[in-house]
């Protein structure tokens, strides 16, 4: 039997060649010179949820809502939330206050425009609202926002802010209460081990991953499971990137389905907008 507390399911939405990592040899003014294969990869993932009446919150790159309002629309008519991933994929702490302004204000626009419902939630590219960037948060505030999932509660160069909550957590800011929902996360005696999906789903054994929901069950709070439509397409062009870089970003990707399969076998979930419209729950 599933454990009675459901946990939150999410999709960055992104084509394949906009991860971070790939900014070097995909930078952006070549983007529309790839081939497209976001609607295709998120329509697999859309088929794996309803197989199972899952229901999640889909992040949305604006670049690509802008592209493809048909696959928006497709999210919202499954019932899906759509929540914005902003319209560059900058990470937040490579650009300035107006510039990350005009990225949530310019794709809150258009996925509401295309979707006909209010966008209530905003991710990070890269979970990049870290230590030093708080600012961002008034910024959301002041733009509508009502929750953040930006934050990984670990020790790690690039995204991690290991001071932060493990489990859903209200921010007080200057400009308000911003519900924050932070990235999954396996605690081991004083370490937190990051499980939250994507590339950590890819890499590590599935036990880890199970474990770290097992334990958020066991406590009665929601965990966030995160994964990009690119992880689910193994036929997807290979960039010239690093070894190192290739690992992370291609190792596993024939696998990511069947262990989606297998979590949403154990686990119940469903979208942060259900989340809140719980009794009592929310920012506001």
């Amino acid at each position: 039997m599933k454990p009675a507390i459901p946990h939150l399911f999410s999709v960055d939405v992104e084509e394949h060649f906009q991860v971070s990592a790939f900014e070097a040899v995909a930078p952006r003014e070549d983007w529309g010179s790839y081939p497209s294969r976001v609607a295709a990869n998120t329509d697999r993932i859309l088929d794996l949820l309803a197989e199972s009446g899952t229901l999640g919150t889909f992040f949305v790159l604006g670049w690509v809502a802008d592209r493809h309002p048909d696959l928006v629309r497709r999210i919202v008519a499954a019932g899906h939330e759509i929540a914005s991933h902003g319209w560059w994929h900058f990470r937040v702490h490579s650009i300035d206050r107006e510039e990350f302004r005009n990225e949530i204000r310019r794709s809150k626009a258009v996925l509401e425009d295309v979707g006909g419902s209010p966008v209530l939630g905003y991710r990070a590219p890269s979970f990049s609202i870290i230590p030093g960037t708080e600012w961002a948060f008034d910024v959301l505030l002041e733009e509508g926002y009502r929750y953040d999932s930006s934050v990984f509660p670990i020790r790690r160069p690039g995204y991690g802010n290991p001071g932060a909550p493990r489990q859903p957590y209200v921010l007080t800011r200057p400009r308000g209460r911003l519900q924050e929902f932070p990235m999954a996360t396996l605690a081991v005696g004083p370490l937190r081990i990051p499980a939250a999906g994507g590339g950590y789903l890819r890499q590590f054994p599935f036990r880890v991953i199970q474990a770290a929901f097992r334990q958020a069950s066991h406590a009665g709070v929601p965990a966030m499971f995160y994964v990009h439509p690119w992880e689910v397409d193994p036929d997807q062009p290979r960039l010239p990137v690093s070894w190192l870089t290739g690992v992370r970003h291609y190792r596993g990707i024939a696998e990511t389905l069947p262990l989606i399969r297998r979590l949403l076998a154990e686990f119940s979930f469903s979208s942060v907008s259900a989340w809140l419209a719980g009794p009592g729950r929310g920012a506001a």
